[in-house]
């Protein structure tokens, strides 16, 4: 029999019980099915960030020859030099 999952006052409380308990006392794993979640989007901040207004200008106008807002390009970019950059420290410490 397994363990009751106790009942949260907040996710930081369920977050604070999760980091220091095994599920495997509460769920039974074997019993699980894959699950797909298609409109759950990561959590985001809301940053400041001051760039040199030629890269703005540049980063706009490459947003406006894909046809998308320059943020959600600058993103893109963002995203894929830091995964860049976490692969190649994989790569090192490998």
């Amino acid at each position: 029999m397994k363990k009751q999952i106790p009942t949260f006052k907040n996710e930081d409380a369920e977050r604070a019980f999760w980091a220091t308990h095994d599920s495997t006392e509460y769920i039974d794993w074997s019993k699980a099915k894959p699950a797909v979640f298609p409109k759950l989007k990561p959590s985001t901040k809301t940053i400041s960030l001051r760039l040199p207004e030629s890269i703005i200008a540049a980063l706009k106008v490459l947003a406006h020859k894909r046809d998308v807002p320059y943020q959600s390009l600058l993103k893109v970019f963002l995203a894929e030099k830091v995964e860049a950059e976490m692969r190649q420290g994989r790569a090192k410490t490998a």
